[in-house]
């Protein structure tokens, strides 16, 4: 019995990772709350994640806190210029659904399609800016190259985006479920997905080398090839 309990044993390892998450999901909640912290909240979020996935991790808080304010300024940009492409959205679906005004099929198909190649490239751009030390221009377009040449993946990241709100729609009673581990454990699964396609523009270097000592640009790795 004491076995189970050692700290390299696999109960007390789930229950450690069951742990951070938790943890991770509270700050990720209270960091969100100003609203405009929330885009360097997800940056710093997914450079812990995608240190988890890799077993690198060290001290959750504090590589929590550097890439929050390392990546402060972009991050905070970032998240300004997608909250406004959200409301320009928000604002035509409601046109769309409440003025009466009769929009063609084609119209309204070309529509939702720019909305799903925009969310795709979304699920990219904070990982990314977590990773790569980039201009935001290049981080746009290194997560839209992501996005298309890694489809199913990124298929899944979505779908992965969208539970929590779903568990929430079908079951009010799952909401403190959702509140515990519904920001940080579908973001731990993404970064099992997006960490394999990391490492294809990540520099191979005999020995480790700090975070944020390179820049990578997706498409002039892809040239290179």
């Amino acid at each position: 019995m004491g076995k189970v309990f050692d700290m390299d044993s696999p109960f007390m390892r789930v229950m450690s990772r069951i742990g951070d998450l938790l943890f991770l999901n509270i700050i990720m909640i209270i960091c969100c709350i100003p609203v405009i912290t929330a885009g360097a909240a997800f940056t710093a979020m997914h450079y812990v994640l995608l240190k988890i996935v890799r077993k690198e991790e060290g001290y959750l808080v504090r590589g929590f806190l550097k890439s929050f304010k390392q990546n402060f300024k972009q991050a905070t940009i970032i998240w300004l210029i997608m909250l406004l492409v959200i409301a320009i959205f928000v604002g035509d679906f409601l046109i769309f659904s409440y003025s009466g005004i009769e929009f063609s099929k084609v119209f309204t198909i070309v529509f939702f399609a720019v909305a799903v190649v925009l969310l795709m490239g979304a699920v990219y751009v904070f990982p990314i800016l977590a990773r790569f030390d980039n201009t935001i221009k290049n981080t746009f377009k290194n997560a839209f190259s992501m996005a298309i040449l890694n489809l199913p993946r990124t298929i899944i990241m979505v779908i992965l985006l969208f539970i929590p709100f779903l568990i929430v729609y079908f079951s009010t009673y799952a909401t403190f479920f959702v509140i515990m581990f519904g920001i940080s454990g579908p973001a731990l699964a993404s970064a099992y997905l997006y960490s394999d396609i990391f490492k294809k523009f990540e520099p191979d270097e005999a020995k480790p080398v700090s975070d944020y000592d390179f820049s990578v640009n997706v498409d002039e790795e892809n040239e290179g090839e």
